[in-house]
């Protein structure tokens, strides 16, 4: 077994540069005796799902127009969490149904993990979800200025799609493994 080197940096300041949709925060590291400066994107945490539904045995991905990427994304339903104190679950619950328009009968935790831990301070908290009633439109909240397309797509067609976010191919690639099976096409192509 590997053992890690005890980390010996210590954040000797934390302070916000930029405060807006997301906030940027200047950090003043100090290791082994010498400082030095660091940026972090923070965004909290998230809450993410792969939704199953069992009435049509197909799983639902949302797409959306991501600014980051400058395009829009097929992906699973993900939304911030409200706040450090605030509960992934009921985050998660929440977004599948502003989203997709279900409401959720069955929810299991699959992972909790940093998408990009070297430049931000988000966790996302990955679960798996299914539903079979739907009772609202879904399809986002205009006040967030979300436009979001609803898709079902089977297991064979899932396996197959070119994805590009991260989350959903993790969560995918979790289904896969549970389903003995693995993705026909794991590279897209940007």
């Amino acid at each position: 077994m590997i053992k890690a080197k005890e980390n010996h940096m210590k954040i000797q300041k934390n302070e916000t540069i930029y405060n807006g949709f997301y906030s940027f925060k200047k950090l003043t590291v100090e290791d082994k005796g010498k400082t030095f400066e660091r940026e972090v994107f923070d965004i909290g945490s998230a809450a993410a799902a792969l939704v199953y539904n069992t009435a049509t045995d197909k799983y639902i991905l949302v797409k959306q127009y991501r600014y980051g990427a400058g395009r829009a994304l097929l992906e699973i339903v993900a939304g911030i969490v409200e706040n450090e104190q605030g509960d992934p679950e009921k985050t998660i619950r929440k977004e599948i149904e502003e989203e997709t328009g279900y409401e959720t009968d069955h929810l299991e935790h699959i992972w909790d993990f940093y998408p990009s831990g070297g430049a931000s301070t988000e966790k996302l908290f990955l679960y798996y979800a299914e539903v079979s009633t739907k009772k609202a439109e879904g399809g986002g909240l205009d006040e967030e200025h979300e436009e979001i397309e609803v898709l079902e797509y089977s297991l064979d067609e899932l396996l197959s799609l070119q994805l590009l976010d991260a989350k959903t191919i993790i969560a995918v690639q979790w289904l896969a493994f549970k389903k003995g099976r693995s993705l026909n096409n794991p590279g897209a192509k940007i």
